[in-house]
């Protein structure tokens, strides 16, 4: 595993060892970033799920002003913490070590996310509904104006089209994953 492109483009990443972590591929997150490209320079980016952080690394090599990484899998935590201290990383970050739906459930606090990425395992198929329908409803508030949700799921299993005010924008299927994009709507 390793960064695609930017600041950090070709330094390897660790992964979790085991299969309860399942990072996503290098194809995957090249499809994503390129889509997210107009969008990443100078976001708020928030990593639900992080795993190795592969994701929201990626999204600060290529400009983001500010990561959350929010994980609670003690091992996913370790391989995480390493990778960003691996590229050097301190400033512009933050890693909440929780669960994704209490993170969610904390009063907005000042930052706004641009960007959120979630990636639940995918034996979670739950996980999706609760955490869209958070960020449809009462976690609206963590969304800036214009924000854009990206779900990573199994190409077999279909989300909703809406979970509150996110409705989906776009769907993306490569290999056995899919991104489905969310945005607010009024």
């Amino acid at each position: 595993m390793r960064v695609i492109a930017g600041s950090f483009r070709s330094r390897s990443l660790q992964a979790p060892p085991g299969l309860a972590t399942r990072p996503t591929s290098d194809r995957l997150r090249e499809t994503l970033f390129n889509v997210l490209a107009p969008r990443i320079e100078g976001a708020r980016f928030l990593d639900l799920y992080a795993g190795s952080g592969a994701v929201g690394i990626e999204a600060m090599s290529r400009g983001a002003a500010e990561v959350v990484f929010v994980e609670r899998a003690a091992p996913a935590l370790k391989v995480l913490k390493a990778n960003l201290a691996g590229l050097g990383l301190g400033i512009g970050l933050d890693v909440v070590a929780g669960s994704v739906a209490t993170f969610l459930r904390k009063p907005a606090e000042e930052t706004r996310f641009d960007l959120v990425f979630l990636d639940p395992p995918y034996d979670a198929a739950n996980a999706y509904a609760a955490v869209l329908g958070l960020l449809g409803g009462a976690a609206a508030g963590l969304l800036a104006d214009g924000a854009l949700v990206v779900a990573e799921h199994r190409r077999k299993e279909r989300l909703e089209d809406r979970y509150g005010e996110l409705g989906r924008t776009r769907l993306l299927e490569q290999g056995d994953a899919a991104l489905s994009f969310y945005s607010p709507t009024v």
